[in-house]
């Protein structure tokens, strides 16, 4: 029996991979560091955070202050910071984690990605995360796909059956890859939904997320002249068609649509609430700096009324067109085996 743990289940940590001068922050670096530390103090306040850096020595001093929980430090090369995408997927089989390894070729060939592959098998090797570990057999980042822990999983066409990523499987070959690794039951399509900006074409986890078994919050745009409307309209649509395994239809829980972030040109940046972290106690939820950001906050708690919610501003990371879930992987409970040194 093999399964992908949904996020709400117990982590014994979350992986963050730190940016570098070397990595597409250079530019603004100073900006982009306090973001990240203040996504691994949040976070140590519940559990450990693996903290895979290019230098230890330069980024310790950003960590003053004494946590609940320990990072462990771990210096590795890396081409950037989007560790939910190149970061290894746990499941449980046998009730051991097995850490699937993915191929990560850069959202399909469209930045370089040679270190970030290989940061989960020396992960591994180093004797970070397991115990078990196996290679995942095709491209696959961990932003593509969401589990409810029971057997199903919900993705966008869009990513999944990209040309680039997998061009030798045909959807039902994908669809029985996943299968086998995953030991699913059923995969969730998703046909409609983007965000201008994403250079991921359309992960699922900014655009809908399962948040218990039989819930699951989206974006919805709620302006007709927005250029989203259309699309997640139809992608609302086709939620309310998806049913539960039992027959029913899923409780949907629709998100703030924050008002547009732009970049110094003038481009829309992906500014989404569905980019939250589920963690131990706790979900942080990333901000913008908008109107909207308030009520994002109040509805993520009206899901989720026994964890502490948490908001983080995340506008730094959209100039990157990523946001705090694309900068983290959770490990469930077990996977982490590192002793290595912490602060």
């Amino acid at each position: 029996m093999k399964r992908l743990p949904a996020e709400w289940e117990k982590q014994s940590a979350v992986q963050l991979t730190f940016p570098h001068e070397h990595s597409d922050w250079a530019s603004i670096l100073d900006e982009v560091i306090p973001c990240f530390v203040e996504i691994v103090n949040q976070i140590t306040r519940f559990e450990p955070v693996l903290l895979v850096c290019r230098e230890i020595d330069e980024v310790k001093p950003y960590f003053t202050s004494e946590a609940r929980f320990p990072i462990h430090w771990v210096e590795l090369p890396s081409n950037d910071t989007w560790a939910r995408d190149h970061g290894g997927i746990t499941i449980i089989e046998n009730q051991q984690p097995v850490i699937l390894d993915f191929v990560f070729n850069g959202w399909g060939l469209k930045f370089p990605a040679d270190k970030d592959n290989l940061i989960t098998q020396q992960l591994v090797q180093m004797k970070h995360i397991g115990p078990s570990y196996e290679k995942g057999g095709m491209v696959l980042e961990g932003g593509g796909i969401e589990s409810d822990g029971e057997g199903t999983i919900l993705t966008t066409a869009e990513c999944l059956l990209s040309p680039n990523r997998n061009p030798h499987l045909s959807k039902e070959e994908i669809e029985l890859l996943l299968h086998q690794k995953f030991g699913s039951k059923r995969l969730l399509w998703l046909h409609h939904g983007f965000l201008a900006g994403d250079d991921t074409d359309s992960h699922i986890d900014t655009l809908a997320r399962f948040c218990s078994p039989d819930t699951i919050a989206y974006v919805r745009c709620d302006k007709p002249d927005d250029e989203h409307f259309s699309e997640l309209s139809l992608m609302e649509k086709e939620l309310m068609s998806f049913q539960q395994l039992n027959g029913q239809p899923y409780n949907l829980v629709p998100l703030p649509w924050p008002e547009a972030c732009l970049d110094e040109e003038g481009n829309r940046l992906p500014a989404t609430y569905a980019n939250f972290l589920i963690i131990n106690g706790a979900v942080l939820v990333p901000t913008y700096g908008v109107p909207q950001d308030g009520p994002a906050i109040q509805v993520i708690k009206s899901i989720f009324p026994d964890r502490e919610v948490i908001g983080i501003n995340c506008r730094v990371l959209i100039e990157q067109h990523g946001s705090l879930h694309c900068v983290t992987m959770q490990y469930p409970e077990g996977a982490l085996l590192t002793a290595t040194t912490t602060h």
